[in-house]
């Protein structure tokens, strides 16, 4: 779904810097997404992709500058003119409204498809078990899995586990969504399923970026195209116009081993 032209970001990033030690992996990132936007991020290995998308969620803490979510800061606040980190507990606060998918599933096995995707919002955001329960079989009927409520992870697919993860991460109600690399970690012959249930959140309006090498569905369900390498924004723009046409001699030589 396009984003709202005149809305405010939902996403708002300036300047951002991180580094491992002496390893400088993001130098200066700038990004709005707007509420309803599709962002797909593109780039070689090391580019600096994943943990951008980390660092949105505040599990990698930034080094320089800002992200700000439905203009919160993410990770800090301001006090007396300063910024300060937040507490553990602020910090989980701020994540309720950021789900994320990564690329391994990290469902808990001990538990069923029904416990796994009701366990955050009963224990972390005092749901009721009755209106989490709920949610949880509309989600997996809404990702096609409604009769895997009573399986183990270890009797479902890849395909189906990152489908249970992706009900599980929308089970808290967020209104943005982080994927990372969401397929890599699959066989071939699962990754359309995944990529299918994604296209049908994109459909219904929800906000997300998708860190991927699936170049199809850039094209297909991204309202813009990130390119980056060596932890700068090369190129972004619309997905015809990044991936049809690329105008950056890196975006050139990324895409050529794809297209």
């Amino acid at each position: 779904m396009s984003p709202t032209a005149t809305a405010a970001p939902l996403v708002q990033a300036r300047n951002v810097h991180k580094s491992f030690d002496q390893l400088e992996v993001l130098k200066g990132i700038d990004l709005d997404v707007m509420p309803g936007e599709v962002v797909v991020v593109l780039g070689p290995s090391g580019s600096g992709k994943s943990t951008f998308l980390r660092c949105i969620n505040h599990l990698e803490s930034i080094n320089k500058g800002s992200i700000e979510v439905e203009g919160e800061q993410i990770g800090y606040r301001l006090r007396r003119g300063r910024l300060e980190k937040l507490s553990s507990n602020g910090i989980a606060r701020q994540r309720r409204k950021i789900g994320m998918v990564f690329q391994q599933f990290n469902l808990y096995p001990h538990m069923t498809v029904l416990q796994n995707i009701i366990e955050a919002p009963i224990h972390v955001h005092g749901e009721s078990r009755k209106d989490a329960v709920a949610n949880a079989r509309r989600l997996l009927d809404r990702v096609g899995l409604a009769e895997k409520a009573d399986n183990y992870p270890r009797q479902l697919s890849g395909g189906q586990q990152q489908r249970v993860a992706i009900a599980r991460a929308l089970a808290i109600r967020p209104t943005l969504m982080l994927f990372d690399e969401p397929t890599s970690a699959l066989d071939p012959e699962l990754v359309g399923e995944v990529l299918a249930t994604m296209r049908d959140l994109a459909k219904q309006g929800l906000t997300m970026i998708v860190v991927t090498h699936e170049i199809g569905f850039a094209r297909e369900a991204a309202d813009r195209v990130v390119f980056m390498d060596g932890g700068h924004i090369v190129e972004i723009g619309k997905p015809e116009e990044v991936i049809g046409n690329p105008q950056h001699p890196r975006t050139q030589a990324f895409l050529s081993r794809f297209l």
